[in-house]
C-alpha cells in the first residue's frame, strides 16, 4: 500500500526549515496537487511519524498549523481531514494562490512591475524600519484561470529574499523557502470605487465595487516583513470571517 510519504516531499533534515514546517508545506502541496481531495481523511499521527520518521509532536505541530490555516479539520474520535471550504476566511493567513488551488482554480500573475529601492517614510513607520533600508516592490495582477481576480501592490524587506527574481507565482512560497514566511498578520478591509486604471486591468467598469484588503504581516519573532494592498472586484470574491463570544 502506498504510503503518503511516497507521494509527498521527503524532509530534510538539514534543511533550513524546521522539520514541523516542512510537512506543513508538503501536506498543502498535496492538497493544491489534488494528491489530496476535500473530505479525504489523513493517516494518524503515529502512522505518520513513522512514514516521515519524524516524532508525534513534529507531527501534531503540523498539523495544528494546517488546522489553523483552514487546511484541515479536526473531528474529535474521527482524526483529520482535508477541508472541503472554499472562502476566504479572513482569520486565515494563507496567500492568493493557496486560496485559489483550494477553489480548485489555477492561479497565476502577470507582472507588472517590480523593484528595489528604499523605504517610504509610511514604509518604515509601518514596517519598524531605518530609513534607507532596503525593500523589494512588487506589483502583479492576479488571475484564477482567465479571470482578473486581484491587483496586487506589495512591498517586502529586501534581506528576507535572496533577488527580486526569487518570487515566482506566489511570494509567501518564495518566503517560506528562506524560512520566512508569515505566521501572523494585521489585515484591514475597505469598500472603495475601481479608478480607471484599476478597472482596466481587473476588466470591470470605473466606479464597480471593488474591495481593498491592505495587510501587515509578522513573522514568528515579532518583527514585520510584508506590506501589501490587494484590490479585489468585489462582483467576484467573497470573504468570511468565524466570530467568536468570549
Amino acid at each position: 500500500m502506498t504510503t503518503l510519504a511516497q507521494v509527498l516531499k521527503p524532509l530534510d533534515p538539514n534543511h533550513s526549515l524546521p522539520l514541523y514546517q516542512q510537512l506543513q508545506r508538503a501536506v498543502r502541496e498535496a492538497i493544491e496537487r489534488r494528491v489530496l481531495g476535500p473530505d479525504d481523511a489523513l493517516p494518524s499521527e503515529r502512522q505518520l511519524a513513522e512514514d516521515f520518521a519524524v516524532s508525534r509532536i513534529t507531527v501534531r505541530r503540523a498539523i495544528e498549523g494546517l488546522a489553523e490555516e483552514g487546511w484541515l479539520v479536526r473531528r474529535q474520535g474521527s482524526g483529520n481531514f482535508v477541508s472541503s471550504r472554499v472562502e476566504k476566511n479572513f482569520a486565515k493567513l494563507t496567500s492568493f494562490s493557496e486560496d485559489m488551488r483550494a477553489r480548485g482554480s489555477r492561479p497565476h500573475s502577470v507582472w507588472l512591475k517590480r523593484s528595489q529601492g528604499t523605504v517610504t517614510p509610511e514604509e518604515a513607520l509601518k514596517l519598524a524600519l531605518s530609513p534607507g533600508a532596503q525593500v523589494y516592490r512588487f506589483n502583479r495582477l492576479r488571475y484564477a484561470d482567465d479571470a482578473p481576480m486581484a491587483l496586487e501592490i506589495a512591498t517586502v524587506v529586501a534581506s528576507c529574499l535572496p533577488s527580486l527574481e526569487a518570487v515566482g507565482d506566489s511570494l509567501y512560497a518564495a518566503l517560506e523557502q528562506q524560512g520566512n514566511r508569515p505566521v501572523r498578520a494585521l489585515q484591514r478591509l475597505r469598500a472603495l470605487l475601481l479608478n480607471a486604471e484599476q478597472a482596466r486591468l481587473l476588466e470591470a467598469n470605473v466606479g464597480d465595487a471593488g474591495l481593498l484588503v491592505e495587510r501587515l504581516g509578522y513573522l514568528r519573532d515579532g518583527r514585520a516583513i510584508e506590506l501589501s494592498q490587494s484590490f479585489y472586484r468585489g462582483d467576484m470574491y467573497d470573504f468570511v470571517a468565524e466570530l467568536n463570544a468570549g
